[in-house]
This record gives C-alpha cells, sequence and structure tokens, in this order.
C-alpha cells in the first residue's frame, strides 16, 4: 500500500524516527492508526453512554417522574447572576 502525505505530516514522520522513538516510517504509522482506531472505540463508548442516558431520560418522563421547568424562574436567576459580574 502507497500513502501520500502533506510535506507537514511527512516531516513529522521524519522526525519520529531521526529522533529514535520509531525504526521506520512504517512504525510511526501503525501507531497513528491503532491510536485513531482507540480514540474512535472511546468516542462509540461516549456516544453509547450519551444514548443510555438519554432513554433512562425519556423513560423518567414516560413514568411521570420529570419536573416541569419555570422558565421565568431560570432567566430571573441568570440575570441576577449577570448583575453580580
Amino acid at each position: 500500500m502507497n500513502i501520500s502525505l502533506t510535506p507537514k505530516l511527512e516531516c513529522l514522520v521524519k522526525q519520529k524516527v531521526d529522533a529514535g522513538l520509531y525504526n521506520s516510517a512504517s512504525e510511526v504509522i501503525r501507531e497513528a492508526l491503532r491510536l485513531m482506531e482507540e480514540r474512535d472505540q472511546v468516542q462509540q463508548l461516549k456516544l453509547q453512554a450519551l444514548k443510555d442516558e438519554i432513554s433512562l431520560g425519556l423513560e423518567s418522563l414516560e413514568a411521570g417522574k420529570g419536573n416541569t421547568l419555570d422558565i421565568e424562574a431560570i432567566k430571573a436567576k441568570g440575570r441576577k447572576e449577570l448583575g453580580r459580574k
């Protein structure tokens, strides 16, 4: 497989190899791909946790356990906080 890198990325890869952190450009790219995969997995876990929380909230609302918001009270509290600054 051949890949093309921007000059900036190519320089970064070369710097990593020249610094002795990696033995080859291929090692740098493999590590970058592993880190990207790890980041994607973390993002997927966060997304699933968010979906789970939304489901719990919706179930709570359907069970009549929700609280109504007093928009005017929220606005008044915000204005009061802004006035303190």
